[in-house]
């Protein structure tokens, strides 16, 4: 008996050997199939039974999320009116890896009387399905099971297959990263790719800042007062020229004997980080992460010194963007 791990060595190795083998077989068939999904002015429908219909619905949530709308028919359920699901302008994509599936051979003919076209992935091109097939993608493989019997490769293969299709109809739609988050308003993926650093910042009364000729004595009120650890420095022409946090303060203890009499200027560091108002928050917090730092000031203009705001790491953490 083999050790699990050699199992799962062999498993792997006969899946990733079953996608290189799918890959090669890819043609013409591959283009026509995006293309008439990229013409379907409806849906496209998934239909298949058991682990290929567990796998049609994932195709059929990751066409959606790519801005293709899709939906899952249960082929035994779509013979007890779910038929009635379909229309005109919709596309049926058939998953059937012995391309004999009895529900799905009983909707064909209902299929064909509503002229809808007919995209089957299955692994016996010569099957009755298959014939019925406008275009056929052969997913014939050896599966990695040691009786050739269970669906792990041939399932492996059509999920990845569809992502295939998934990511060339993106290509045709010229589908950005801005559409995906457009419908991904939810959980992390929509946060990262939505949320601006303009809409976490602390402005107005929230914004710590101080002149540089202030003592010391009024940073330490700022600081305390806005509760973010740290203030912006400020000329008079209003520009921001230094930062002070909760560890200058610190390391100007040790210092300076005087210290509630020094100015904001004998104490603060120069060139603070910043960023701008319509820069994504992930790369605020990449930003910080990448300088050891828990805050950024936000500025505008053309010399970019005039600050507007500041994002502080614990508004990220809110907003769930960590």
């Amino acid at each position: 008996m083999k050790a699990p791990y050699e199992r799962g060595k062999e498993v792997l190795t006969k899946e990733a050997k079953a996608i290189l083998s799918v890959m090669e077989r890819l043609d013409e068939q591959f283009n026509r199939a995006v293309d008439i999904i990229y013409q379907c002015s409806g849906r496209v429908v998934f239909t298949g039974m058991g682990k290929s219909g567990l796998i049609c619905k994932k195709i059929a949530s990751t066409f959606s999320s790519v801005g293709t709308p899709s939906l899952f028919l249960h082929p035994a359920d779509s013979l007890h009116g779910d038929l009635g699901m379909l229309q005109k302008g919709d596309v049926i994509c058939i998953v059937s890896n012995s391309g004999e599936t009895e529900e799905i051979i009983t909707m064909l003919p209902w299929i064909k009387r509503m002229d809808i076209p007919v995209i089957v992935i299955t692994g016996n091109i010569n099957s009755t399905i298959a014939r019925f097939g406008d275009v056929v993608l052969n997913v014939q493989v050896e599966e990695a099971c040691p009786y050739n019997i269970i669906p792990t490769s041939s399932t492996t293969v059509t999920l990845a297959l569809g992502d295939a299709i998934a990511v060339s109809l993106m290509d045709k739609k010229n589908f950005r990263v801005d559409d995906f988050a457009f419908l991904h308003p939810g959980g992390t993926i929509g946060r990262k790719l939505l949320l601006k650093v303009e809409d976490l910042m602390h402005t107005g009364e929230a914004f710590p800042g101080v002149y540089h000729d202030k003592t010391m004595k009024d940073v330490i009120l700022e600081i305390t007062s806005k509760r973010l650890g740290v203030t912006a420095v400020i000329n008079r022409n209003g520009e921001l020229i230094g930062v002070i946090t909760d560890g200058d303060l610190r390391r100007a203890l040790e210092k300076y004997e005087n210290l509630l009499n020094r100015k904001a200027e004998d104490v603060m560091t120069l060139n603070p980080k910043v960023i701008s108002r319509d820069t994504l928050a992930a790369y605020a917090l990449k930003r910080m992460e990448e300088f050891s730092i828990t805050s950024l000031f936000v500025v505008e203009g053309e010399d970019r010194k005039k600050p507007i705001g500041i994002i502080h790491i614990h508004d990220l953490l809110r907003a769930k963007i960590v």
